[in-house]
Order: C-alpha cells, then sequence, then structure tokens
C-alpha cells in the first residue's frame, strides 16, 4: 500500500545556483519530475533505467523521474514472526475503529476485540441515536411554532408524533451506522476478535474464555459508561441514564434531568419539544458550567427561560427512588456547600445527566503494573500508558474516554490515529486544544480552544494581553434568509500575535461552522492571514469571516501568496472560460497560474532530494 504525490516540472529545468556535493565538486543536473512515496528515507532508490551516468565535471540523471519509496505490506502479510499482530486494538468504538482503519493504512496487520457489539457508545447509546432523536426535536419546534412559520408565509395545522415511530428512527440509524462500521473493517482485512479482552502481560492479550494472542503493540479503547452518583437508584423506567432514554420508551409529563453539561441540555431539547415539562438539577451554581459564561446566559435565554424548563442550581440530588406502588419518582435536595435539605421533588420520570466513568476494570492492567487514576487509565501527551511507578508501558497505549483527556468520541479517534503514527515511524503529537465540540441543541453551541475566563488567566500568568472579538448572526444573511439570527461567535485571541485561543459559536449550524476556526487552531494559522480568506456570500461561514475581520491585531499577514493568479470567469449560471481575448499560451486554457511561492517550494524539495542523492552516490 504506497501513497504518492507527484509533482511534475516544465520541461524547461529551473535556474538556481550549482550545488556542491561533497568534495568533488559534482553537481546534478534538475531533474524534470519528483516522486515521493511514503516517509522513509532509508528507502530511497533508482529504478533501473534511472542510472547514473558519471562525468568529470557532474552527474547527469537522464531519467525524468526520481522515486522515493517506502513500501508496505498489505493487512494480512504475516508481521515479524514473535507476533500474531502488528497492533491489537481493546474496543471497536469510534476510537478504536479510527485507529484500526488508519492501521491498515499504514500496512498493519492488525486485529480489534469486542465484548459487546461494534460502534460502542457513541454508535449505539450516544451520539449517534441522540442525534435521529434532536433531528425529530427540531422539525416539531419548527412546527410548532406558527409565528415562526407565518414569517415564512406557511400555513401548517397542529403538529404530531409517532413516539415508536421516532423511536425506531433512532435505532435503524444506530443500526445502520453500527454495520457501516463492521462493513468497513472487514472490506479492508481487518480481523473482528468477539469477547471481552484484556491485557496479560507485556504484548500479550486474552479475549473470550482462553484465547491469546501477541501483538507489538496495543491500544486500549474500552470507552466509559454513564456515571450514577450514590444515592441514585436506576430502574431503567422511571429513573434513567442516557443509554435508557435513546431508546424512548416513553415521554413523560414531568421530568427531572439531574445534570446541565451537554447530555442534559440535547434531552431537554429533546423532552421539551415532544411535550414534557423539565426541571434541571444543577451542583454548581449556574446552568451550563461547562461553557463560556457569556455564550451560556445567552444560550439559557433562548434554550431554557422561553420553554418548560425550571431549575434548581447549586443542589445535589443524594436521593433518588423510582416510582412504584403509585408513588412518582421521589428526589431529595441537598445544598450543594453545607449539604443541608433543601427540597424535595415529586416527578414523573429522572434521567441521570451527570457525566460518563471510564470503562477501565477487568482488563488486567495488573499484570502490567498500572494503577488508574478515579477509574482512568493514565498516559502521557503521546497516549503512552504510565505504570504505578511513574514509567512508561513499552508498547502499550490509551485512547479515549478511558484515558479521560477529552471525552469525546472524534477525539479518540484522533488519538488512535495518532498513535498509529508514532508505531509507524512517525512522532505525532496530538493539540487537544484544537478539538472542537459541540451541543446540538436548537440553536447549537459550538466551542473550540480556551473558554475567555481560562484565556485571561493564561495570559496573567503568561504575561501576554487577551482580546475578544464578537459578530452577530442578526448580520448574516444567510440566517436571516432562514429566519434565525438569534446567536452570535466569539473568539478570544491575542492581539500582539494574531494567535487564536478559543471560538464560540451559538446559532445556526455551529456545530458545522466551528471546523474552520479548530483548523486554524491546529494549523497555528493567525487571525491577520485568516482574516484575507474568501468566503461565498451568502453563506453561514460568512460570520466566521467577519469575526476574524474583527479582531485588532497588531501584526501584519504573514502568509506569502506570490503572484499567484487564477482566472476564472463567472456568471450567473455558474464558472465559464475565458473569452477569446483573455486566452493566453499555458499547459491550461482555463487556469492560468504564475506563482513565486511554488518556486519556492520546488526549490526546498530539490534541495533536500540533492541532499538525499548526495549521502547515497557521493
Amino acid at each position: 500500500m504506497q501513497s504518492a504525490v507527484a509533482l511534475p516540472f516544465s520541461q524547461t529545468p529551473l535556474t538556481r545556483p550549482s550545488r556542491l556535493l561533497g568534495s568533488t565538486g559534482s553537481i546534478f543536473s534538475t531533474p524534470r519530475s519528483l516522486r515521493f512515496c511514503g516517509l522513509r528515507r532509508e528507502a530511497f532508490c533508482s529504478s533501473p533505467s534511472t542510472h547514473l551516468t558519471l562525468r568529470s565535471d557532474r552527474v547527469r540523471i537522464p531519467s525524468t523521474r526520481f522515486k522515493v519509496s517506502a513500501a508496505a505490506t498489505t493487512n494480512g502479510a504475516p508481521p515479524p514472526k514473535s507476533f500474531d499482530y502488528d497492533l491489537i486494538i481493546i474496543g471497536a468504538g469510534v476510537g478504536g475503529h479510527g485507529a484500526a482503519l488508519h492501521a491498515v493504512e499504514k500496512g498493519l496487520k492488525t486485529a480489534i476485540i469486542e465484548g459487546d457489539v461494534v460502534g460502542g457508545t457513541c454508535v449505539n447509546r450516544g451520539c449517534v441515536p441522540s442525534k435521529a432523536l434532536l433531528a425529530v426535536s427540531g422539525r416539531m419546534r419548527e412546527l410548532q411554532n406558527e409565528h415562526h412559520m407565518k414569517s415564512f408565509g406557511l400555513q401548517v395545522s397542529a403538529a404530531g408524533y409517532d413516539r415508536q415511530g421516532v423511536a425506531d428512527h433512532a435505532n435503524n440509524l444506530a443500526t445502520k451506522i453500527r454495520n457501516n462500521l463492521t462493513n468497513s473493517m472487514k472490506a479492508l482485512g481487518v480481523d473482528i476478535l468477539t469477547g471481552f479482552g484484556s491485557v496479560l502481560g507485556p504484548q500479550k492479550v486474552k479475549y473470550g474464555k482462553d484465547n491469546i494472542i501477541t501483538a507489538k503493540n496495543i491500544i486500549i479503547a474500552t470507552g466509559s459508561v454513564p456515571f450514577v452518583p450514590k444515592g441514585i437508584e436506576v430502574d431503567g423506567k422511571t429513573v434513567i441514564t442516557s443509554d435508557h432514554a435513546l431508546k424512548l420508551e416513553s415521554v413523560p409529563d414531568w421530568i427531572a434531568i439531574v445534570g446541565s453539561g451537554y447530555i442534559g441540555l440535547e434531552f431537554s431539547d429533546v423532552y421539551t419539544a415532544l411535550g414534557s415539562e423539565v426541571t434541571f438539577i444543577e451542583a454548581l451554581d449556574q446552568l451550563m458550567p461547562g461553557f463560556d459564561p457569556e455564550i451560556s446566559k445567552l444560550a439559557q435565554r433562548v434554550l431554557i427561560n422561553p420553554r418548560k424548563i425550571d431549575y434548581h442550581t447549586g443542589v445535589f440530588a443524594s436521593k433518588i427512588t423510582p416510582a412504584k406502588d403509585g408513588k412518582p419518582v421521589m428526589i431529595e435536595l441537598i445544598d450543594a456547600k453545607t449539604k443541608e435539605h433543601k427540597d424535595t421533588l415529586e416527578v414523573d420520570a429522572a434521567l441521570i445527566a451527570t457525566g460518563r466513568a471510564p470503562f477501565t476494570n477487568g482488563l488486567g492492567l495488573e499484570n502490567v503494573n498500572v494503577v488508574t487514576q478515579r477509574g482512568f487509565i493514565p498516559v502521557d501527551e503521546r497516549m503512552r500508558v504510565i505504570d504505578g511507578n511513574g514509567k512508561l508501558v513499552p508498547n502499550l497505549y490509551c485512547i479515549g474516554d478511558a484515558n479521560g483527556k477529552l471525552m469525546l468520541a472524534h477525539a479518540a479517534s484522533a488519538q488512535g490515529i495518532s498513535v498509529v503514527e508514532q508505531v509507524t515511524g512517525r512522532d505525532h503529537v496530538l493539540n487537544h486544544l484544537s478539538i472542537p465540540a459541540a451541543c446540538f441543541t436548537h440553536p447549537e453551541i459550538s466551542m473550540v480552544g480556551l473558554t475567555e475566563p481560562q484565556a485571561r488567566e493564561k495570559g496573567e500568568k503568561e504575561g501576554f494581553k487577551v482580546s475578544v472579538a464578537k459578530t452577530s448572526f442578526k448580520a448574516n444573511t444567510k440566517a436571516l434568509a432562514e429566519n434565525e439570527g438569534e446567536g452570535i461567535a466569539k473568539m478570544i485571541y491575542r492581539p500582539d500575535n494574531g494567535e487564536i485561543l478559543g471560538v464560540h459559536i451559538f446559532g445556526l449550524h455551529a456545530a458545522d461552522l466551528i471546523h474552520e476556526a479548530s483548523n486554524a487552531i491546529a494549523l497555528g494559522t493567525r487571525i491577520q492571514d485568516i482574516k484575507l480568506a474568501v468566503h461565498a456570500h451568502p453563506t453561514l461561514s460568512e460570520v466566521l469571516d467577519e469575526l476574524f475581520k474583527a479582531a485588532k491585531v497588531e501584526g501584519h499577514a504573514t502568509t506569502k501568496t506570490g503572484d499567484a493568479k487564477i482566472k476564472l470567469n463567472m456568471n450567473e449560471d455558474g464558472p465559464r472560460g475565458p473569452s477569446d481575448d483573455e486566452k493566453q499560451p499555458s499547459l491550461s486554457k482555463d487556469l492560468i497560474v504564475r506563482s513565486t511561492s511554488l518556486s519556492s517550494f520546488v526549490e526546498d524539495i530539490y534541495a533536500r532530494v540533492m541532499s538525499l542523492v548526495s549521502r547515497v552516490f557521493v
């Protein structure tokens, strides 16, 4: 399995100063084409047709193509004789699946062990079925908003729903995605092994009853389960976790939701759209404590205050008893600080949305001297597992919820890909501050990086100023066309150098919009550069465009665009070719590209390749 990037060159050699190679003073003529495959420098080679003809004054390369290749075995090729696999992954959730596919792409013989069902929490009991329910709640909410529909000139009769049909939609989506994940791994040759997996020792795994296999590297990706505080009795009917709620076996008239984070907010959106009254129980002094305070304040005004939702903050649910014998669900509330009794609630149902706990029991971690911390497996920045003595456990990694770094499905997948990069020879450290998060309420909330208080605290410690820029959805044409002008975008940044510290969005399709900001943080792109990017009009992406332009940065743009020019004529029907008087001789009649930055890039590649050649042949 190989990947390659071919850089075609003009037939006219590049004009550049001669480059000395060793003490002989020999130089290479400019090759007309370069091809790079893989990463290994020692695999630099020339094909039989690319022979070297030595002269007294220089070495000429008559072939028009050099090759730097790294052959990769296909999945299924035998690994080193001492191991059954190159990589074993314990847990076939989103994180394990992402790692497995990337491992196969890198040529590793890979097995994945799953004791339950492929897809893990996200696909079967989390983000996938919940989005199906939220899709229903979004449509119900819109149809129920008479004023909103009239603003479009639409008249809609009373909207209703079939509970079982809604539940089937969520279940069918989970089944479809689970099958897609399973089929994708099978198609690429990943061995899917059924049974509970555990670590027997270094590079050794047991699964099922007595199946033992070995691997050069092992990844633990066992995920998490709902966290239920002490004193709360879950019966799966009237006192439930998110696992039960996603089945939508009932829609209670009044439901208490313990916790106002992502899970609690999304389910409040679903239940209120379907007709339930909701009461939030939050231990901290404010709702939505994990969000930027300014975003939380606006979201509360839009998502909570106008809806059939009330709340209690600064209290614990010390005891919750399921409904039975005709009695309702009983909830005892105590003050979070004094622990004094505050109130008793009687409701039809209670949803426990107090977070998630790592699923790490029974993994055999004691066999490699690993001690968990509040259930989480300790790892370093490269996801390498740390034992009880503070030393790295060779060839053992942990990704996803089980390590507690960032409990998001896409973070687990990114960590898995990062680990595969490392075990195949490329050092990689994932920047977790560049990983976005989203809450799929209506409207949505998304964020990446630091909140404003976190950024200001960091600025005080490290001695730099922090500034804030904001834009409103009310100024966006596309949002107004949708009658969805409620929302803001907020960016926290350094005015001295244009570094983006955090971006937070509340509004229509915020979960989709956040990625431009997260990619900018991941790539280290500065505001003074990204504010020059062009966004299509009219689109929601212009919310971010205006946000970047609103920032006041001391520095100037650092990106060197050279004199790259692209001529593409547009009319109302789309792009068209140039007119006769616009045609110029070039390789493309529609596209004329002149770029000094490309020349600089080519010269850099030329220098690197010539350096490699000198080491091999001189």
